[in-house]
């Protein structure tokens, strides 16, 4: 406890400071290798007579492909019960521009880059899709073998839904039905540290793996089944990471340098170029938001409809899990008591996206704040006092019904409005997140309570 509430130094503060901190890039292994990738110049497209014997013969070279890999797919939610779908390496077609195709080690980096230089292959391009509001279409190309949507829960359903409430009624009920569309792009993560990783195979058989990870025993998992080796016989090490942001939980390189570590029986290394990291690097996806609120004169929300498209690039990844967390989310702070959500995971030929900071959740965030302060616009109420009156509290339930214990809209709300000098009236700067009675319990929020001591 003693650290609680004091000024404690960063422990790893004058490293950073005097430049002394260590990443994967600074371990120096004698006689390590130079790994470079052979990747799909184009979006979509199948692949024939991939030939990479030219660059096999050069001095000191080593190749993989698919055929080198003991399993070829396995996703990365996989132990989760996530499908897999897609391949470490393409095989017999690609879906996105700079999918990894064949990946060489050698030498020095110029020599890496002539092997990969003299690597061929037939691409039969496709027409590519980057829409996901085109992606229902009956005449969009088909991306994935599965269609161009995720089937969550086993193949029972193509959607992620919820329904609370009657939302039929809470429309009848709207004095006023306020509606808009929300499209955040896609963001790349941008770290000053690009993907790096060094993997040496030791003596004893183990392969040491030096991993800029945000989830090492994570990653050490994806490199194992991959592999098809006891969790034992990889060490990983994860070091100071260089910026992830949430973009660093992928295992975008380890797999691949630990099978050519093991072919070569030689140290390698692999550090992307600013230019592979722009280029291949999952992003933070881009979302399409539909968002109707039916509300009331006086600012009560009634009901939402929401639709959610997910643009999950090539393949699943963890896009899923995503838009799981992203559904959960979709009322914000508030209480709505009647709500029709449908969520789609959809796939296009962009990279596969990934996790970015409050993944799934700050996206809707965005579009669920920007919309509160619209339905204020539109019906001439205080957008703070829309904001108090509709908020999560104690004994509120959520949108898959999980009663509030300890929700705290109300004072992060209030502390914001104290912040910036905005004036509340007394009836609202008094407000608690206790739970709702008298005139902030009418009839319609009445169905929705539950019990915060049951949970």
């Amino acid at each position: 406890m003693k650290a609680v509430g004091a000024r404690v130094p960063r422990y790893d503060g004058v490293a950073h400071a005097t430049g002394r901190t260590e990443f994967v890039d600074d371990v120096r292994i004698p006689g390590t290798l130079w790994v470079k990738a052979f990747r799909s110049p184009v979006h979509s497209a199948t692949m024939t007579n991939l030939d990479t014997s030219r660059a096999a013969a050069m001095k000191g070279v080593h190749v993989i492909t698919w055929e080198d890999v003991p399993l070829l797919e396995y996703g990365h939610l996989s132990a989760l019960g996530i499908p897999a779908d897609e391949p470490l390496l393409a095989k017999d077609e690609v879906r996105y521009l700079g999918q990894p195709i064949a990946i060489v080690a050698a030498p020095s980096e110029e020599a890496a880059m002539a092997a990969v230089a003299a690597i061929t292959a037939d691409f039969q391009e496709r027409p590519a899709l980057f829409d996901v509001r085109k992606a229902f279409d009956a005449d969009a190309p088909v991306i994935h073998q599965e269609g161009n949507w995720y089937t969550h829960f086993e193949n029972e359903m193509d959607r992620r839904q919820i329904r609370k409430g009657n939302i039929d009624e809470a429309f009848d009920k709207a004095d006023l039905i306020v509606q808009g569309v929300y499209r955040p792009a896609a963001i790349e993560h941008a770290p000053i540290e690009t993907q790096v990783c060094q993997v040496v195979p030791e003596a004893n058989g183990r392969l040491t793996i030096y991993s800029c990870t945000q989830a090492l025993y994570f990653s050490m998992g994806v490199v194992a089944a991959h592999l098809q080796l006891p969790l034992n016989k990889l060490k990983v090490v994860g070091g100071t990471v260089g910026g992830g942001f949430g973009g660093k939980v992928d295992t975008a390189t380890e797999t691949m340098c630990a099978l050519l570590a093991q072919k070569s029986g030689k140290p390698v290394k692999w550090r992307w170029t600013r230019e592979e990291e722009f280029l291949c690097s999952s992003t933070r996806a881009p979302w399409h938001m539909e968002v109707a609120d039916a509300v009331t004169k006086d600012g009560w929300i009634l009901g939402r409809k929401m639709l959610t498209l997910h643009d999950s690039g090539a393949y699943s990844r963890f896009s899923p899990y995503g838009l799981t967390k992203h559904s959960f989310h979709h009322t914000g702070a508030y209480s709505i008591p009647n709500l029709e959500f449908n969520g789609y995971v959809v796939y296009t030929n962009r990279t596969p996206t990934t996790a970015m900071r409050g993944f799934g959740v700050t996206s809707v965030s965005f579009a669920t704040e920007t919309h509160m302060s619209r339905i204020a616009l539109e019906l001439g109420i205080d957008p703070f006092e829309l904001r108090l009156k509709n908020a999560n509290r104690i004994g509120d339930t959520s949108p898959n019904q999980i009663a509030y214990t300890d929700p705290s809209t109300v004072p992060t709300i209030l502390a914001i409005a104290d912040a910036v000098g905005h004036d509340l009236t007394s009836e609202y700067a008094g407000m608690t997140p206790a739970q709702r009675s008298g005139d902030l319990l009418p009839e319609h929020l009445v169905g929705q309570l539950g019990n915060p001591e049951a949970h």
